[in-house]
């Protein structure tokens, strides 16, 4: 058996193909000899179309059994797979495709007019559709291919995956995930949490991203069993099948929604083991009225996406409010300073973290990666962060002003962009405020050039050119933004103005 990634999920399948892999909400089954069939019928599509090992296959559409099989598929053939949000908007889109130059795209057939175009002009081989029912022409050109395909061989440095992540200058990077990277760090979190025979995962996290796509599904690969495969988020409908789950991987949003409603307690939750949450701080009064209303204490971990998860309170053990836990098997980290010097327990620092999950780099960056590695191999996270004395770390804040707003990544740079290219806006600056649902939401303080400007039409326009998690929860008007001596906008009395209007 080679290093690729599909093979050591493979190995964990079922042995009777008919097992369960996918139960859908309108009760539809897909049987994991079913999902194997489909990806062996994708690879050898996407070999047929021109795609060689190596080449990117982009990919935004909406979460199906078919968009999994379609990740599986360029496993299997040895092409990197990047899904990007399906909130991007087009000109978004535009720039993964001329950074990234896929050989093949994948897009929702409502975008396929727009998307064509810009795929053409990076030279792309050909676009695919794939709905949000699971047909397009992906499929259509899928279905009279061979449903066997000898997995090729990769390489552990081999890159399996590359996942964008916005940067604070306004360029977005590409995290080259490699099948080593990302299989160390399934077997690690499958091994730590205790999955187990007969669990049964309920998902219902977008597959874009590391949390669902890595995190949750090559954890149940693993382990051989059932998805509970929902379309989206919805509290209702979470309540109706957690009685037939065993463990629940969400973002801090999942737990104030479910607490909201007063239906939601014990009952609901008696044949489950595990709640996770991630990708955003939980609040402490969260953590706290879930164990009060349920009897379950949620396991909160921490990760990125250039590194997977790298910290987890354990499974056995103290699960402590506010705190992301130790550093998992295989992950050696500090809390150190600037200069990367490790600080005593207490001292607030910047994370650095070293092991077998951390990422190769940066697509097409190779000064960029340089800058956030130490010398002696440590990534620096740019997580402001202390360790107690009990070995947990506790993460403080953020280096680099990132939002995390329900579980998405939100760089103020980005927005301030936006809202500075409006003919009306003579400047702005955008801080994050917390808040119960999202665990943190955008506020934009703007400086008018023009009294026609409204918060309504600038919400609009913001909306045009930002996906909608994106786009500032608030947005206030002031006579002039902060500044300190050196005319540095001083965000941390925005972030003071921010809490008092909360």
């Amino acid at each position: 058996m080679s290093d690729n990634l599909f093979e050591i999920l493979e190995s964990r399948f079922p042995t009777d193909p008919e097992s369960t892999a996918f139960l859908l909400e309108d009760g539809t089954t897909i049987s994991y000899g079913e999902m194997n069939a489909g990806a062996a019928r994708i690879a050898n599509l996407l070999g047929d179309l021109g795609a060689q090992i190596g080449d990117r296959v982009a990919v935004q559409v909406e979460k199906t059994p078919e968009a999994v099989m379609l990740y599986l598929g360029c496993l299997r053939a040895g092409l990197i797979y990047l899904p990007l949000n399906t909130a991007y908007t087009l000109s978004e889109i535009e720039y993964f495709l001329g950074d990234a130059t896929p050989t093949i795209v994948v897009c929702d057939p409502e975008r396929l007019t727009t998307i064509k175009v810009k795929a053409a002009a990076v030279g792309a081989k050909v676009v695919l559709t794939l709905s949000d029912q699971g047909t397009g022409s992906l499929i259509d050109q899928a279905q009279g291919k061979s449903d066997i395909f000898e997995t090729v061989a990769r390489d552990k440095d081999d890159i399996a995956a590359i996942l964008y992540t916005s940067g604070t200058t306004g360029r977005s990077k590409g995290a080259m995930l490699t099948h080593q990277n990302l299989s160390s760090n399934a077997l690690t979190l499958h091994k730590i949490w205790h999955w187990r025979e007969g669990d049964v995962l309920l998902h219902a996290l977008p597959i874009f991203h590391v949390h669902g796509l890595f995190v949750a599904l090559h954890c149940i690969f693993l382990t051989g069993g059932m998805t509970i495969f929902l379309r989206k988020f919805d509290a209702d409908v979470v309540m109706k099948y957690l009685p037939q789950s065993t463990v629940l991987t969400g973002v801090p949003t999942f737990y104030t929604r479910l607490l909201a409603n007063p239906e939601f307690g014990r009952d609901t939750c008696k044949n489950m083991r595990l709640f996770m949450a991630g990708s955003a701080p939980l609040l402490d009064e969260t953590f706290h009225e879930f164990q009060s209303r349920t009897g379950h204490t949620i396991l909160e971990r921490y990760g990125m996406t250039e590194t997977g998860m790298i910290c987890s309170n354990p499974y056995d053990g103290d699960r402590i409010a506010g705190l992301v836990g130790p550093e998992m098997p295989d992950n050696v980290g500090r809390v150190a300073d600037d200069d990367g010097v490790e600080l005593p327990d207490g001292e607030i620092g910047v994370l650095e973290v070293k092991g077998v999950n951390v990422f190769k780099g940066y697509w097409k960056m190779p000064e960029k990666t340089k800058a956030e590695f130490r010398d002696d191999g440590f990534f620096i996270t740019g997580d402001m962060s202390v360790r107690e004395p009990n070995g947990y770390i506790r993460i403080v804040g953020r280096a680099k002003d990132l939002i995390i707003s329900g579980g998405f990544n939100v760089y103020p740079k980005e927005i301030e962009d936006c809202l500075d290219d409006h003919d009306d806006v003579r400047e702005s600056a955008v801080v994050a405020r917390q808040d119960v649902d999202f665990g943190e939401v955008a506020v934009a303080y703007v400086v008018k050039s023009s009294d026609r400007l409204t918060e309504q039409g600038l919400r609009d326009y913001a909306r045009e050119h930002l996906a909608n998690f994106k786009v500032p929860k608030t947005i206030v008007f002031v006579d002039d933004l902060p500044r300190n001596t050196m005319g540095k906008v001083q965000k941390n009395q925005l972030r003071e103005w921010a809490t008092d209007t909360e």
